[in-house]
């Protein structure tokens, strides 16, 4: 395939998928020393860049093809886009997903129109069932990210990046099997190979990057991860062979990094972004990558993350910036003495949010009582100063580790 290919995709495409907004972000620009621009593929339709490739393969088959339906592996992102272009195309279309995959996906991917069977316990599982169902039905099976279909519409990212930022110097994308960065290297590094094209991957499953070091795709050990839609074991061969050719350098960004870069996103630029497109950007923001004063672009490749998980990563960032902090505090259990805790920390401008007593336990002996309390905070020097007064006071605190 060539950068033709991705040209005659986007034509082929163009009614059928966003094209979607290239957003500076003064913030972001300001803490990297870099001029920042986000490629929004979380607002693309199905919430993912998935759709381009799952659609430019799908028009890539015959009719006779279409008419025998297809088959498709994934536990998120994939699933939808497939599911997505099949109905736009009127194809019967069946998605094979691990059980454990979020109730959310599963929904979602169903309100597309296509057929959803729960097989397994990982995706390897739903995988291999998904081939046998291809045998069975005489399908057509899309892959995720190793064909040159779904390359070539990925490819698509890249070349309108360049529309929307010409003088751009460098692109940051996620990666896990590889389609998404070797369909953009390809189309940017063919129209101007002196603009550099990096890769993150989550810490917990660098496969491309290992592969890289091997000079051929191998298997690594995957550790949980938030970043679920770049932990992928094993690259594909088609896109090892083109990254290998177009990008300038692979990095690595752990669960919190991540994390932080999730809410950062949300709370600033009031983006809603998963952990797999919030990759790219965490990877600048951590200085993984060593770039100053460039027009840099990081592709937000996706935005489906789990209501409950959102929570979570709220929490835990609330947390980690201090602005909320819950400890325990061991008491007489005398009238009052609650009370006089809890007028110490309003004293101290703390908001308190939740309060639980407990009398029973290992280390609460009688006439003690154990409380749990929940504050809201500004920053962590005014955690220091809670803990200071209390202790001045001769309270007993004890903080609650997240």
């Amino acid at each position: 395939m060539n950068v033709d290919d991705i040209i005659i995709a986007r034509e082929k495409m163009k009614e059928v998928v966003h094209t979607t907004p290239l957003d500076y972000s003064k913030t972001f620009s300001q803490l990297s020393h870099n001029e920042v621009y986000l490629k929004l593929e979380n607002l693309q339709k199905t919430g993912s860049f998935k759709a381009r490739g799952s659609y430019n393969k799908l028009i890539s088959l015959s009719k006779e093809e279409l008419e025998k339906g297809v088959v498709a592996a994934s536990a998120g992102n994939h699933a939808q886009g497939v599911a997505y272009s099949s109905k736009m195309l009127g194809v019967n279309c069946t998605i094979v997903m691990p059980k454990g995959a979020p109730l959310s996906k599963v929904l979602a991917t169903k309100q597309y129109g296509a057929e959803v069977l729960l097989e397994g316990s990982t995706f390897d599982d739903a995988l291999a069932y998904a081939l046998e169902l291809k045998e069975q039905r005489n399908a057509t099976f899309i892959h995720a990210f190793d064909d040159d279909a779904v390359i070539a519409g990925q490819g698509t990212v890249g070349l309108e990046i360049l529309d929307q930022l010409p003088d751009v110097e460098a692109i940051i994308c996620p990666v896990g099997g590889g389609g998404l960065i070797a369909g953009v290297a390809l189309a940017v590094k063919e129209k101007n190979p002196h603009i550099a094209v990096y890769g993150v991957q989550a810490l917990a499953c660098p496969s491309m990057k290992q592969s890289l070091k091997e000079e051929r795709p191998v298997t690594v050990e995957s550790k949980p991860t938030m970043a679920d839609g770049i932990a992928v074991k094993k690259p594909g061969q088609k896109t090892f062979e083109i990254i290998q050719k177009y990008v300038d350098d692979i990095f690595c960004v752990d669960e919190m990094e991540i994390a932080r870069t999730m809410l950062m996103i949300l709370e600033r630029n009031k983006l809603l972004v998963e952990g797999s497109g919030a990759s790219s950007l965490s990877a600048l923001l951590y200085e993984k990558i060593n770039l100053k004063n460039k027009k840099v672009v990081a592709v937000l490749s996706g935005g489906n993350v789990d209501m409950n998980f959102i929570s979570r990563i709220i929490e835990r960032g609330l947390v980690e910036s201090g602005r909320y902090a819950t400890f325990t505090i061991t008491l007489e259990d005398k009238p009052g003495k609650l009370q006089r805790v809890l007028s110490s920390l309003t004293d101290l401008d703390a908001n308190i949010q939740s309060v639980n007593l407990n009398r029973m336990g290992k280390n609460i002996y009688p006439g003690y009582a154990g409380v749990e309390i929940s504050v809201e905070t500004k920053n962590n020097e005014h955690i220091d100063m809670l803990f200071k007064v209390l202790k001045e006071k001769n309270y007993i605190v004890e903080m609650n580790h997240f």
